[in-house]
């Protein structure tokens, strides 16, 4: 007669310590794939996918990407941060 009592208590004490582990929650999105075309800068893409100074979204590119520098070759992959992360 305990045992399934036990159970019960043990099973409602696990699923309180799973609901109280952070987790991450994707709210931001995730990061977009972009394939670079000819004359695309990062100004042009920070100004398309970013609201506001561009430059913010240009250094958020840059970081994402471990860019030194600002030039772009056409058929490189970029990764776009998410719009909601916070530019």
């Amino acid at each position: 007669m305990f045992a399934p009592r036990n159970l019960l208590v043990l099973s409602v004490i696990a699923v309180a310590l799973l609901l109280a582990v952070p987790r991450p929650s994707g709210g931001a999105g995730a990061d977009e794939a972009y394939v670079v075309r000819p004359g695309d800068t990062l100004w042009q893409l920070a100004s398309e996918r970013y609201g506001g100074d561009p430059r913010e979204g240009v250094w958020r590119i840059r970081e994402r990407n471990h860019m030194a520098g600002s030039h772009l070759q056409p058929g490189t992959t970029l990764y776009l941060p998410s719009a909601a992360g916070g530019a």
